[in-house]
């Protein structure tokens, strides 16, 4: 059972006995004598994609799922689905494109180093590495005089 301090974004955590995936915390720290951190977490429900939003004390206690995760590569999209193969047992899972709509502007053909998160044997959710390697393929001139501050400029991948 994690506690709301512990919690991080990409985790599942039982709501009402339905399986929510942290989207977004966000941590408020009061400046007043006596004051208790609040947590407010963007979580979405596993199932049926419904947003909910809950605030938490640091030391309240949440329901953690019977959640299996295993590595999976992407394979190829199929319509509505996408397909992800088990790199252990080589089975296929297809997953729902809104089940993944955050992640899916980063998933490249035959991309691996992927996490599935498996509940009752069914794929519910991916998790892509914190850092992705591609290849620019286009940009605009830089300016002269223009590095003394952190701009950035558009870009083709």
């Amino acid at each position: 059972m994690p506690k709301a301090c512990d919690l991080k974004k990409g985790q599942v955590v039982d709501i009402g006995g339905e399986p929510y995936l942290v989207k977004h915390i966000d941590v408020k720290t009061p400046s007043a004598r006596g004051a208790v951190t609040l947590y407010k977490v963007r979580f979405s429900s596993i199932k049926t994609r419904q947003k909910y939003e809950e605030s938490y004390k640091g030391n309240d206690m949440l329901d953690d799922v019977g959640l299996q995760r295993k590595p999976v590569q992407y394979l190829y999209p199929d319509g509505d689905l996408h397909v992800f193969m088990d790199s252990v047992e080589y089975g296929q899972y297809l997953i729902s494109q809104d089940n993944i709509e955050d992640e899916l502007v980063w998933l490249t053909d035959g991309m691996e180093d992927i996490v599935g998160m498996f509940i009752d044997g069914n794929l519910v959710a991916i998790e892509i590495p914190a850092s992705l390697v591609f290849e620019i393929t286009q940009t605009a001139p830089g300016i002269k005089g223009a590095s003394a501050t952190a701009r950035t400029k558009p870009a083709t991948l």
